[in-house]
């Protein structure tokens, strides 16, 4: 009688850690993962983000010239008539800044990280151990360019010329693992163009951007 008495007790004890389990998984699963997630996410982004900028410093350390990338021809009366792109330059900066982001990314990939899971829970009431971000660069780092103009005054527009630099990264952290898009948008140039802009301007390159594949 004993005997049966300890094993339904043992089994008693067996099914309540199991269903405690159960519940904590549950819980885990649908209160802790999604702000943990979102908090990776944005923690992923800006490190990313920073580590694409330096990328961009370190290829560009000197100030583009807007003349060298920008075409400009003008009539007779000083008239904007035609404004072609650099395609050849265009292309050599997109393969050089897209080449340095997949090495710092790879970098990245190697660095500790660590994250107060306390910040995740945007709580202060009490300590809780940090843990482990790990970001992993996924499929290719794409560079493109793109332009904005903007009036800058009595007939006058500014021009500006950006670089577009697209990557995606896999971030994992207990209990998550997720692929996010990073994406920077970097002036690079500008100047102002004095009278109007053609309706017909500019030939940005976009197919032919190199896109380096890790």
């Amino acid at each position: 009688m004993r005997n049966n008495r300890r094993n339904r007790s043992i089994i008693i004890w067996i099914v309540l850690i199991m269903v405690f389990i159960i519940y904590v998984f549950n819980y885990i699963d649908k209160n802790i993962r999604p702000s943990l997630i979102a908090f990776s996410e944005v923690k992923a982004k800006a490190i990313a983000t920073q580590s694409i900028n330096e990328s961009v410093k370190a290829k560009l350390t000197d100030d583009i010239n807007y003349n060298d990338l920008i075409f400009v021809r003008y009539d007779s009366n000083g008239k904007v008539t035609l404004m072609q792109a650099n395609t050849i330059l265009m292309n050599n900066i997109a393969s050089d800044v897209a080449l340095e982001v997949q090495e710092q990314m790879k970098k990245l990939s190697e660095a500790i990280i660590k994250i107060p899971i306390s910040n995740a829970f945007d709580t202060q009431l009490i300590t809780l151990p940090s843990i482990r971000l790990h970001i992993i660069p996924q499929g290719n780092v794409t560079v493109d360019f793109a332009t904005e103009f903007e009036e800058s005054g009595i007939n006058q527009t500014r021009h500006r010329i950006y670089l577009i630099i697209n990557t995606d990264v896999r971030i994992i952290v207990p209990l998550v693992s997720e692929t996010i898009r990073v994406t920077a948008n970097i002036p690079i140039a500008e100047t102002i163009i004095v009278g109007d802009v053609p309706e017909q301007y500019i030939n940005v390159p976009k197919e032919n951007i190199l896109q380096v594949v890790d």
